[in-house]
Order: structure tokens, then sequence, then C-alpha cells
């Protein structure tokens, strides 16, 4: 699969097998992530993989969105480290680049994912904190539930060209 084609056909994937995600399969996932842009080139990461079927249960009771890592059998959160920001600020964005990346990499292998939110909900980062002992320079950006899809999803065409304004509104 070509970067166009991965970028055009991408979905979030919410239903999945319990065929386990194999750890080549981590290791390509987080090298995608890591090779995400960031500002200054600071790569102000850490990332959390967590594939204990009781640490997941908890993931998703505690998320109000994360009922799919019920069956995910893997998931990864990336964290800004805010000790390693050399551009204080833009550890979100580069965590969310961080995360695109490894949504692109899991569809390209085949797997599906999706990013459920957690930051700037202080609530949601909190529970995370607790429940992963996160110290505090530490901020999860979200959680990526991965699989390997139950069902295929259909593409869609998502361009909008109303949306486009040239040198001007």
């Amino acid at each position: 699969m070509d970067a166009i084609e991965a970028l055009l056909t991408r979905r979030s994937v919410r239903e999945y097998t319990p065929e386990p995600v194999t750890e080549e399969q981590v290791n390509i996932l987080l090298s995608a992530a890591m090779h995400a842009p960031s500002a200054c080139n600071q790569q102000p990461w850490h990332f959390i993989v967590v594939d204990q079927r009781a640490q997941l249960n908890a993931l998703a009771e505690m998320q109000p969105y994360g009922k799919m890592l019920l069956e995910a059998p893997l998931a990864i959160i990336p964290c800004g480290d805010l000790s390693l920001e050399k551009c204080p600020g833009y550890w979100a964005i580069d965590c969310s680049a961080a995360m695109e990346n490894l949504l692109l990499a899991a569809h390209a292998l085949g797997l599906g994912a999706v990013w459920i939110g957690v930051y700037p909900m202080e609530e949601r980062v909190q529970d995370l904190r607790q429940l992963l002992g996160l110290p505090k320079f530490a901020a999860p950006i979200g959680i990526a539930a991965v699989g390997h899809p139950k069902n295929p999803l259909p593409t869609v065409d998502r361009f909008r060209p109303e949306r486009i304004h040239r040198n001007t509104w």
C-alpha cells in the first residue's frame, strides 16, 4: 500500500478479532510514530504499550469512548515528556503527529486502529496518570486501540472542494 492509498483509505476501526498483534508489528507501529515531525525536532514522546487483558479492560472502563478496548488486543498511549520540550507548548501537536503516524502504519500493516481522545480532558488525563503510574512530567495525548479488524470498513470519499479557499477566505 502506498502512502496516498493509506491516507485515503484509513478508517477508525472499533471491532477486532482476538488475534494478537505481533511484536514485530508493535515495533513497526512505534517506529512509525517516532518518525513523526516535531517542533524543534524535540521528539518529546514516550509510548506505553498495553497488552495485558486486565489493563485493557481497566482502560475501557475509565474512558467514556473506550469500550472497543474490551476487544482490542493492544493499546498504545503516546505521552508527551514535558521535560524534553525545547519548544514549550508544542508537545500536544508533536504527539498528535506521532499518533497519526501510528494509525497510518497500522492501516498499512492490515491492522485496524482508532484514536481514543484523552487530552485536553483533565479528568481523563488524571485517570490515565493514576492507572498507568505516569510521572508528573508525562502527559497522555490519547489511546490507540489496535487489532485485526473484525470487518472491513468501506472507503468513503471525504474530499470537499467547497472547503478549499485560495489566498483568502
